[in-house]
């Protein structure tokens, strides 16, 4: 490995790489080394930072300009709600690794899961959507689709709300897990009408936090666009939340 820069501490120079090896396993990091040590190797050279760097962000996935933006755009309107709305620490946004996008949250538990509790915790779910709406005037189909969608976990959210956590203005003692899952939604109207004005409300409240913060919302996906990847930290010190 080349010589550390003694300019900078090694958190400093290490804290690039943590952020770009986001969603690896220790596995693969330690394949993605020794391949690169390999090359260093042939090329009868010394391993450097800069090779660890780049090959990391070799194997994120290519998009087109246009859904690069997009998705800086979603993931950007996920992380200032969560952090705005006070509800979880936001430790990363990242571009391309798994997902399309993606936000790594820290859920705060020592907070009282009330009802309001849980249309904020439903905001930040559908911020992205609501992001996107805002910026670009449509949302991509990527917010639903499928079990693990921001659509189905804040319609499974809201379902819960109206069915088994005693938050229903109809009949909220009594208790009804939603054993069939979502299919109760398309038997039943009326809860059906509940839980989707519920998903409304979480949908208006991300709206206005986001027209509130619209600035923000662009000077933020414009650096993720650029970079691909970001901390918690760079995101709180841009909305005048250091720690």
């Amino acid at each position: 490995m080349s010589e550390i820069n003694p300019g900078l501490s090694l958190q400093a120079q290490l804290q690039p790489l943590a952020l770009q090896a986001l969603g690896r396993t220790g596995a693969d990091i330690e394949r993605l080394v020794r391949e690169v040590r390999q090359r260093a190797r042939r090329e009868k050279r010394d391993l450097t930072w800069e090779d660890i760097e780049q090959a990391l962000g070799d194997q994120r996935m290519v998009m087109s300009d246009d859904l690069r933006w997009r998705v800086s755009i979603h993931e950007t309107g996920h992380a200032i709600a969560w952090t705005l709305l006070c509800i979880g620490e936001v430790e990363s946004i990242t571009l391309g690794i798994q997902d399309i996008g993606q936000v790594t949250v820290l859920r705060f538990t020592h907070l009282a899961q009330t009802e309001n509790w849980l249309v904020q915790t439903m905001a930040a779910v559908l911020a992205g959507r609501v992001a996107e709406q805002l910026v670009i005037g449509e949302a991509l189909a990527g917010s639903g689709g499928g079990e693990d969608s921001d659509l189905a976990k804040a319609t499974g959210l809201a379902l819960d709300a109206e069915t088994s956590l005693g938050f229903a203005e109809h009949q909220p003692l009594l208790y009804r897990p939603a054993s069939r899952g979502f299919d109760v939604l398309t038997l039943d109207h009326e809860l059906a009408g509940r839980v989707n004005a519920r998903l409304l409300a979480a949908e208006n409240l991300a709206r206005r936090l986001l027209e509130e913060h619209g600035s923000k919302l662009m000077e933020i996906a414009t650096i993720l666009n650029e970079t691909g990847v970001m901390s918690g930290n760079e995101v709180r010190t841009l909305l005048g939340m250091e720690r």
